[in-house]
Order: C-alpha cells, then sequence, then structure tokens
C-alpha cells in the first residue's frame, strides 16, 4: 500500500489470567507456574493507507480491543512490529484521564497536555470543542457535578476536535440524545472527508457500512477475513449463523 499510516507485520499478544487481583499482585514478585493464558492477537499482518476508513469486526474476546489498544500505544506486543505515522485521538474510554475536581475547561487543557499538544494549539480549539459538547455553564465547574453523559460529550468533543491523523473509534457514538448521535456521526463523517484516517469498531453491521468501505473481520485473536466491508460482513455473518445451526443440533 502508497502510504501506509498503520502496518502490523505479524503481531501476536497473550495475557495472563489471574483468578483475582490478590494473584495478580503475588505475580508481581513471584512468576506464576504453569499460568492459565489467553491469546489475544494471534500473527496479525495487515496495512492501512493514510486516509482510509477500516472496520473492525467480530465477537467479544476477538481482540479488537488490544488491537485498539496497541494502535493507540497503551498494550505493546509480545511478538511482532507495530508502526504508527502520526497523532492518534482514541474514542475508547472517552472519560480516561479526567481530573474530577478540575472543571470541564481544565480537563480540556488535561487532555490536550496529554495528547502533547502546545498550549496555543488548545487555545486555537477550545471554544469549538466547547461548543460542540453543548454544556453550557456546566464547562467551568467541576467534572465531578456531570452526569456519565456529559462526560462522554466533552471526551467526544476533545478527540474529534484536535485534528488527529488517525481517529480510533471503539463503539463510542453511543453518546447523548438522538439529535447529538446524528451530530457525531456527521463529525466523523467530515474528519474522513478531511483525510484522517479512522479505525472504526461496533456490533451494528449499519454503522460500519455507513462508515468504512473496508472491514477486517478478527475471530480468536486472527484476521479471518480483509476486504470489502460488504464481503467482510458475510463472511462474518455466514460463520454465527453457523454456529447457531450447530447449536440447535
Amino acid at each position: 500500500m502508497s502510504d501506509t499510516i498503520i502496518r502490523f507485520k505479524n503481531v501476536s499478544k497473550t495475557y495472563i489470567l489471574y483468578k483475582n487481583d490478590q494473584a495478580r499482585f503475588k505475580a508481581l514478585f513471584i512468576k506464576p507456574r504453569n499460568p492459565k493464558t489467553n491469546r489475544a492477537l494471534n500473527n496479525v499482518s495487515f496495512e492501512i493507507a493514510r486516509g482510509e476508513s477500516v472496520g473492525i469486526v467480530g465477537d467479544n474476546g476477538a481482540g479488537k480491543s488490544t488491537l485498539l489498544k496497541m494502535i493507540t500505544g497503551v498494550a505493546f506486543p509480545d511478538e511482532g512490529e507495530i508502526f504508527v505515522d502520526g497523532k492518534v485521538a482514541a474514542l475508547l474510554e472517552l472519560t480516561a484521564g479526567f481530573s474530577m475536581e478540575m472543571t470541564g475547561r481544565e480537563n480540556i487543557y488535561l487532555k490536550g497536555y496529554i495528547l502533547g499538544l502546545e498550549d496555543d494549539y488548545i487555545k486555537e480549539i477550545e471554544e469549538q470543542i466547547i461548543e460542540f459538547a453543548e454544556l453550557g455553564d456546566y464547562i467551568d465547574q467541576p467534572v465531578r457535578t456531570y452526569s456519565s453523559g456529559m462526560k462522554m460529550r466533552l471526551g467526544f468533543a476533545i478527540n474529534v476536535n484536535i485534528e488527529p491523523d488517525v481517529l480510533v473509534i471503539d463503539e463510542a457514538l453511543a453518546v447523548g440524545d438522538a439529535s447529538f448521535k446524528r451530530k457525531c456521526k456527521d463529525k466523523i463523517k467530515e474528519i474522513i472527508e478531511a483525510g484522517t484516517t479512522v479505525l472504526y469498531v461496533s456490533h451494528t453491521a449499519s454503522s460500519v457500512k455507513e462508515i468504512c468501505p473496508r472491514s477486517i473481520y478478527l475471530r480468536k485473536g486472527a484476521v479471518i477475513y480483509d476486504g470489502n466491508t460488504e464481503d467482510t460482513l458475510k463472511v462474518y455473518n455466514d460463520y454465527k449463523e453457523s454456529v447457531k445451526n450447530k447449536k440447535k443440533k
């Protein structure tokens, strides 16, 4: 692919499964014997070109979240190589990184600093973030006074207005009422048209089709199919149907 912005080459990731927090803490000092493991990603390879919009589909536990966390730099592979070229904004845990005692406005700056943005740039986009979030006077109130929906709206507004090179979205469009959801989808389309690369995870086939011409189907940590979204969803749905029919027998 020309002008590759994301590349996974033979990437694998295995997590150790612990019985409880006590066992997890103990493992910091003593390596567990024969631990139970989960291979979240298994020899995954793909390339995404700058400006592409790509859906990531698969059942729960397929490895979708692990893949997105690696792109955002939250998780790292045990094997293989990952290349990401540019600023990444993630609509994963929208409220992560907020200080509950700081105001919404102050949290815009805090999030900006976490993302490596300069003061002048944050100041430049501050008002468009506030306008997009539609929080009114609450923007100058402590975030601890916000409802969960208000926090999510602020998180969404920050991430979509920082002009990222890569926007990662994981089922994040369930934010606010119907009109705000529409506004979020319209903003994402605007970002795509501006040439931003988008990775989108959703269990809703219609929204994947609406946003992504191409999709990657993951199952048990492996890439099963990578191609046109219509074809990918057909492969995915055919598999789900075959599993359902087996259970009926």
